[in-house]
């Protein structure tokens, strides 16, 4: 007896839509989304897509309508619940262009709950530009099966940052200097890593931090990583410590 084939295909593509979903309600895509389901992916009336309203979770759609421009997709179930991702915030120097995409998409992909981008004494890049990075995040959040996604946090400067520190949340610094090495550390959720710029934290920086209270050092190896590796070691270090990978 033939095998049924599994509904919807793998291969279905996904997509996070303004609209909330529930089971028989329809909704319009356009813009940039029509484009690559109409001319990338051939979709066509009868197509299956699978939609995420950040929400209420991923939607089964079937297109009902196909124009040059819009299609009309018809919401027929829920295939998985709004997931609860690990408490943990990713706190960044924003770096150079394709390195802080780099940045972005895989602490997306990896679960972290929040990105906060912190201007530092060294930080080269000041101005992020918000739109981009939110296009990346559901991008990666499309491509890697998340429900929800992570929040990103207006740039604030370090002292700023930690004035209002909430006291209950472990800051993990990831200090060149030395620290302990992540399966040591008791820093369960909610936490937050801070990771530095190019060129590190300066003195005055790192005397401001290890007065926090809800600062602990983080160790990162016996090399000095880039800014960029740094933040996705730390982060993969702790979804496997205290994460949600061992589901």
């Amino acid at each position: 007896m033939p095998a049924i084939p599994a509904w919807p295909p793998a291969s279905t593509p996904r997509l996070f839509v303004e609209d909330p979903l529930e089971t028989g309600t329809s909704t319009v895509i356009d813009g940039a989304s029509a484009h690559y389901l109409l001319h990338v992916m051939r979709t066509k009336v009868g197509d299956p897509l699978l939609l995420c309203d950040n929400r209420s979770g991923e939607w089964l759609g079937i297109v009902g309508d196909a124009a040059k421009r819009t299609l009309t997709v018809t919401i027929e179930r829920q295939t998985r619940p709004l997931e609860a991702v690990p408490d943990l915030w990713l706190c960044f120097a924003p770096v150079k262009k394709a390195r802080l995409d780099w940045i972005i998409e895989k602490a997306t992909e990896l679960g972290v709950a929040r990105l906060q981008p912190v201007i530092t004494e060294r930080t080269i890049v000041e101005r992020v530009k918000e739109e981009r990075i939110l296009a990346q995040i559901v991008e990666a959040c499309e491509q890697c099966g998340r429900t929800v996604l992570p929040e990103l946090a207006e740039p604030v400067k370090l002292p700023a940052l930690l004035k209002t520190w909430p006291q209950d949340r472990a800051l993990l610094f990831a200090d060149e200097e030395g620290g302990v090495p992540m399966p040591e550390l008791d820093a369960p959720a909610p936490a937050a890593i801070l990771t530095g710029p190019e060129g590190g934290f300066t003195t005055r920086e790192r005397e401001l931090l290890l007065a926090s209270p809800a600062v602990k050092r983080m160790a990162l190896g016996p090399r000095i990583l880039r800014a960029e590796t740094a933040a996705i070691a730390a982060t993969a270090l702790w979804m496997a410590q205290h994460g949600d990978w061992h589901s």
